[in-house]
């Protein structure tokens, strides 16, 4: 049986985190709110509960799962480097709606999908995702919505889609603004825009100069 928790109310915010990072540290799957839309997560590290999480989606493994840090130290410990690309983007944009995919470090013992090894990561500005991050560490996160859906912007839209895959649903109120992250590739010699977002591209190019895009 689910446990939903309101984080407007102080005490339920609090028992939630705790309720949610022991979900997270046990293998099961949970919903939180994020600076762009609900997204379902689970432990990066334990294989089952990634399988556990495209299963709820209805997902297959050709789409890897993005991973979300509470801190730049996480996301260093994750690559084999930010390289200067990386890091001046980091150091304008997160905590923020921009993903990077970078060379993932190949010591970890971990599996998010049919990755190649690279990895899409993220630092979400919102304080629900930032507090447990920091307690939990990396976690894999989508979308909270049954592939093919539209995403979710609310806990109760990530509900009906998901029931009683998750363990515990964070309600931190309705997305404010719900347009998907910016992804840049920069496991190649020149950044590339994979998606367009909430980040525009020109203020990425302020930044890194030259910038490929899909289009």
């Amino acid at each position: 049986m689910s446990q939903r928790y309101d984080c407007a109310d102080h005490d339920q915010r609090t028992a939630g985190l705790a309720e949610a990072a022991s979900a997270v540290r046990r293998g099961d799957l949970v919903v939180i709110p994020t600076d762009t839309v609900y997204g379902i997560g689970a432990d990066a590290f334990t294989h089952s509960a990634v399988n556990a999480l495209l299963e709820a989606k209805g997902r297959g493994r050709e789409t890897p799962v993005p991973v979300l840090v509470g801190t730049v130290r996480a996301a260093n410990a994750l690559v084999e480097s930010l390289g200067t690309y990386g890091q001046d983007l980091v150091d304008a944009f997160w905590p923020g709606p921009l993903t990077l995919v970078l060379k993932a470090n190949r010591s970890l013992s971990w599996d998010l999908g049919e990755s190649k090894g690279t990895v899409a990561i993220r630092m979400p500005l919102h304080p629900v995702a930032l507090d447990l991050l920091k307690e939990t560490g990396p976690m894999a996160v989508s979308s909270a919505n049954r592939s093919g859906a539209p995403a979710a912007t609310t806990v109760d839209e990530a509900q009906e889609q998901l029931g009683d895959s998750v363990s515990v649903y964070l309600d931190a109120g309705p997305c404010t603004d719900n347009a998907p992250s910016t992804i840049v590739d920069l496991t190649t010699a020149v950044p590339r825009v994979l998606r367009k977002g909430a980040i525009p591209v020109d203020k990425l190019r302020g930044v890194v100069g030259y910038l490929a895009t899909e289009d």
